[in-house]
């Protein structure tokens, strides 16, 4: 089983500012599309509103929602409490890998439990950004594929870095 944890960043590990994604990189949401589809997403109830209606669910992937808030529903979430039985249900749906997409408060949640990180690195400064990736710690975590660095149809410097969990 492997938990992944996949996320674009700008410069200074910020992925959000008032629930939205400050850039366009359509390059990126190319690669979230191949590196997750056919996977279980698990994601944060406010990273689910954030999605415009016309990809919840996101098509062709388990969609499981954390939530506390007991009452809430969605057509097409797979709802989850907490962050055990949400990678549980995943997990038992597909048990190769599953994906962690967000937002904040879930990597930093998910992040002991993951084995492969997949991040975007954009070159852009976002002021006001209030949303942080984790810090990915080099004595944990080594770098498995370092992408070079492209141009965007839409201007920004990107590349796509993946890293692996040292020892497991």
């Amino acid at each position: 089983m492997t938990v992944a944890l996949i996320w674009a960043q700008g410069n200074d590990r910020v992925i959000g500012r008032d629930n939205t994604i400050p850039w366009r990189v359509p390059e990126d949401a190319r690669h979230f599309r191949e590196r997750t589809t056919g996977h279980p997403v698990v994601m944060g109830r406010r990273t689910w509103d954030s999605l415009p209606d016309r990809f919840r669910p996101l098509p062709n992937r388990m969609n499981v929602v954390l939530t506390t808030d007991e009452s809430w529903t969605a057509e097409g979430a797979v709802v989850a409490h907490d962050l055990t039985d949400a990678l549980r249900r995943a997990v038992a749906a597909d048990p190769e890998l599953t994906v962690v997409m967000g937002g904040a408060q879930i990597y930093a949640a998910a992040m002991p439990s993951a084995d492969l990180l997949i991040v975007t690195e954009i070159d852009v400064d976002v002021p006001g950004g209030d949303a942080f990736a984790p810090e990915i710690d080099p004595s944990v975590w080594q770098p498995d594929d370092l992408g070079q660095w492209t141009t965007s149809e839409k201007g920004p410097r990107y590349r796509f870095c993946d890293y692996r969990r040292i020892g497991r």
